[in-house]
């Protein structure tokens, strides 16, 4: 059984981009509640597809799972701190920039909303795209972290390796 490693050579990379999302959100947050007070301000139209809104998840992504107690956003929140240990697990055995990269922007979304669920009762969102009418979920710079991660290890594990298999 092959022992299991917790550093790899991309470790660092993936911490250095884990640490640097985990502040720009959280930074971008305090902005948007304590200094912008967007909450006073209402919807601020920026585009014509996008607004700033303040809202408050208890829920998970489009506001499933809504968790209105204290216990349920710990239990939430240590559901992410679980996963994110996973995932860096994961970083310690990848060998690709990208891999690192993107499991680090996994992991800074991850830990950014639950520090936002321990600290203000649920995730802080902000963004509101919409067209037509019709109005998305609104987000915050977390969840495209973890978008932007979860696209670019799928890049990675159905185009990336067929370049390199095929060469």
């Amino acid at each position: 059984m092959a022992a299991l490693r917790l550093c790899g050579p991309m470790t660092r990379l993936g911490l250095v981009v884990a640490v640097a999302g985990f502040l720009a959100d959280q930074l971008h947050k305090w902005w948007m509640i304590d200094i912008y007070l967007i909450g006073e301000k209402g919807r601020v139209a920026v585009l014509p597809f996008l607004d700033l809104v303040a809202t408050l998840n208890p829920g998970v992504s489009y506001g499933l799972l809504p968790q209105g107690s204290v216990a349920g956003q710990y239990l939430l929140a240590g559901f992410a701190a679980v996963a994110s240990i996973g995932f860096l697990l994961w970083l310690a055995q990848v060998t690709s920039r990208l891999a690192a990269i993107s499991i680090g922007l996994i992991v800074a979304g991850a830990l950014a909303n639950a520090t936002d669920r321990l600290h203000l009762g649920g995730v802080a969102d902000f963004f509101s795209l919409h067209a037509f009418g019709y109005y998305w979920y609104v987000f915050n710079l977390a969840d495209v972290w973890i978008v932007a991660g979860v696209a670019g290890l799928l890049y990675e594990s159905l185009w990336a390796n067929r370049k390199s298999a095929a060469v």
